[in-house]
């Protein structure tokens, strides 16, 4: 039974306390009691502590599934949105919506629980550690993906509008990859520069030379990006630094740019050693693959916000994004669709996500809910259509 009169009003309530009580990758308890909580209302029975803190739960008995997904941890910012509702964690906030994504998820599952889909099943994921962690593939890992057939996510977006949903085939987040750079010079007085190898000013050139490699080795057709978000180094001002510690991300949406992109920072690394007579150690770590929509998930999910928010409502992402989505590893196992769910909030125009000051328009909780719902139905009626046909041609 649905446990609450409000529909809105229960989703907001469900995003406000998990806002206020934020919580890390994988460690996300306090999240997940709430959801089991009220998975436990709507009658459902919740598996908790899949890939430690995930929670699972399915609704109908048989016929073909479809997987729902939302991401539960919150980032490591200080909250400075001055809301009522604000973190109580300090260092800690849902600086990307991820709380939102619980709430539509947890809408989704009492809208389905009232009225289950005929003669299919929908299985809704809560993750743990999208932001850190690699979460989606931990529950993979754990088995979430055994049985279905298709799997949809989405994300709170503040570039589209409140009652737009974006929904495209294809790639439309990036590859991402980290890297860490260890300089190792020498020491010295700053008075005497030429008896030291200087690592901070190493370091600072192999910053400005990495800007080379998008500008000027990479076809400027293939987005992609480098950012140096981490540079460390010296001690005192009079010192001269004898290490540096450099850390930063390569984002890119084509297999062999990427490539290029590796090896030119890998050359730049042992070009820079050899003309300063410095130690640079390169470590390159492989993140997140590429989301990739499938064509007849992406179609359904363009059924689903043609129902949900009418032909003005649908729109597409004018290109990929050079951000990062775990929920690429589900889509590498099942064909699925990722979509972008239009949150901007007046005022708030020009804080992007991952800020200390970003917020959404709550009006997308339910209008998520509702086409996460409506996204199921469809994709069940779809697969059951295709298994007839399968059938017939088999007879």
């Amino acid at each position: 039974m649905f446990p609450r009169k409000d529909f809105e009003a229960w989703l907001r309530e469900i995003r406000r306390e998990i806002h206020a009580w934020p919580e890390l990758a994988y460690k996300e308890e306090r999240t997940a009691t709430l959801i089991s909580r009220e998975l436990n209302a709507l009658g459902l029975t919740p598996r908790t502590g899949i890939a430690r803190t995930g929670v699972v739960a399915d609704i109908g008995k048989e016929g073909p599934m479809v997987a729902l997904r939302a991401d539960m941890d919150a980032l490591p910012l200080q909250e400075e949105t001055g809301l009522p509702f604000a973190s109580r964690r300090p260092g800690i906030m849902h600086a990307c919506g991820h709380d939102g994504h619980v709430a539509i998820l947890l809408g989704a599952a009492a809208l389905l629980a009232e009225n289950p889909p005929e003669g299919g099943r929908v299985r809704l994921i809560f993750q743990p550690a999208e932001e850190h962690g690699a979460g989606a593939r931990a529950m993979i890992e754990e088995g979430v993906l055994e049985g279905v057939s298709f799997i949809f996510g989405g994300h709170i977006d503040r570039h589209f509008r409140i009652g737009e949903i974006a929904v495209n085939e294809g790639l439309i987040c990036a590859f991402t990859d980290a890297f860490n750079v260890t300089i190792n010079g020498k020491g010295g007085h700053a008075a005497w520069p030429h008896e030291a190898v200087d690592a901070v000013v190493i370091g600072s050139l192999l910053v400005m030379n990495i800007q080379t490699i998008i500008s000027r080795e990479i076809n400027p057709a293939h987005p992609c990006v480098i950012t140096v978000g981490k540079f460390e180094g010296g001690s005192a001002h009079n010192v001269i630094a004898e290490r540096a510690h450099l850390e930063g991300t390569i984002r890119s949406t084509d297999p062999e740019t990427r490539r290029r992109i590796m090896e030119s920072l890998k050359r730049m690394s042992r070009g820079l050693a050899e003309v300063h007579r410095a130690a640079i150690k390169l470590e390159i770590k492989e993140g997140y693959p590429p989301v990739i929509n499938h064509p007849e998930a992406a179609q359904i999910a363009q059924q689903a916000a043609l129902k949900t928010v009418g032909p003005e409502g649908l729109v597409r992402q004018p290109h990929p994004s050079l951000g990062g989505e775990d929920f690429a590893f589900y889509l590498q196992k099942v064909p699925g669709c990722f979509v972008r769910l239009g949150a901007v909030k007046k005022g708030l125009e020009n804080i992007p996500a991952h800020s200390p000051k970003f917020d959404f328009d709550e009006r997308v909780l339910s209008l998520g809910a509702r086409f996460f719902a409506e996204v199921a139905r469809l994709a069940i009626a779809y697969l059951k259509n295709k298994q007839k046909d399968h059938s017939l041609s088999e007879e």
